[in-house]
């Protein structure tokens, strides 16, 4: 397989797990439990149908496949809830950003450490990544809503004892 098709089948496995796993999954689709199975599976080539992907990313509300999908046309989606991303504080979306760093930082360690990485070492390592890469996008969706209202306060506070 390329790279294009593991990104795709770590993106479908992250879809699979949001959805609820692989019986809901199952449920959701109307796809037998083995096809769920095989999408679910790096190493099995199955991708899911377009149907399948839709009802899917519709149940989760996150479009795994398609932001996959627009990556390798070279585009990106937009995200339409302006609301939520109102409500993310800065700090907050910073701090989950840094501490998913930090774990794909000591997952990488482990990983290396014996100078091979497996397909099975870079799927852990991918799974983190996947984590990294939420928390950053949820944090320039806060950068982005500060910029838009033209600023914004960092919820930080000093405390002290007076």
């Amino acid at each position: 397989m390329d790279a294009f098709l593991y990104r795709m089948k770590a993106a479908q496995r992250d879809l699979i797990e949001r959805c609820g796993g692989i019986a809901r999954a199952e449920s959701i689709t109307g796809f037998s439990k083995s096809h769920v199975g095989r999408w679910n599976n790096p190493n099995d080539p199955d991708l899911m149908p377009v149907g399948a992907v839709r009802a899917l990313e519709a149940d989760c509300g996150q479009p795994l496949i398609t932001s996959v999908m627009a990556e390798a046309n070279g585009r990106r989606l937009t995200d339409p809830d302006l609301e939520r991303q109102a409500d993310v504080s800065i700090m907050t979306t910073h701090a989950e950003t840094m501490l998913q760093a930090a774990e794909l930082a000591r997952t990488m360690a482990v990983v290396i450490s014996d100078g091979h990485v497996s397909p099975s070492e870079a799927t852990t390592v991918d799974r983190v990544a996947a984590s990294l890469e939420t928390a950053l996008s949820d944090l320039r969706a806060s950068l982005a809503q500060i910029k838009a209202r033209g600023g914004g306060d960092a919820s930080l506070r000093i405390v002290s004892e007076r």
